[in-house]
């Protein structure tokens, strides 16, 4: 039982991962926002191989953010934010 519960939220979490990336490449946002938010799904994605509902949490996070607009500051020329 508990492992049909870990394969349903693997699932979760990866169709909710592929919305991500789809919402982040269609934004009309600087190009340097738009990496920034690729570096936070990549990292995402990252986790979500260690620390499956971790990695859920931090996406919902990073979903709400798109919902509300909140964005990551574009990095200056010399790469700081």
């Amino acid at each position: 039982m508990e492992r049909d519960s870990q394969l349903e939220l693997y699932r979760l979490v990866a169709d909710r991962l592929k919305e991500a990336h789809s919402r982040v490449r269609a934004l009309q946002v600087p190009e340097g926002v738009r990496m920034a938010l690729s570096r936070k799904l990549l990292a995402i994605t990252a986790a979500a191989k260690h620390d499956l509902s971790g990695a859920a949490m931090r996406l919902d996070r990073l979903m709400n953010d798109l919902d509300e607009g909140r964005f990551p500051e574009e990095p200056d020329r010399d790469g700081t934010p």
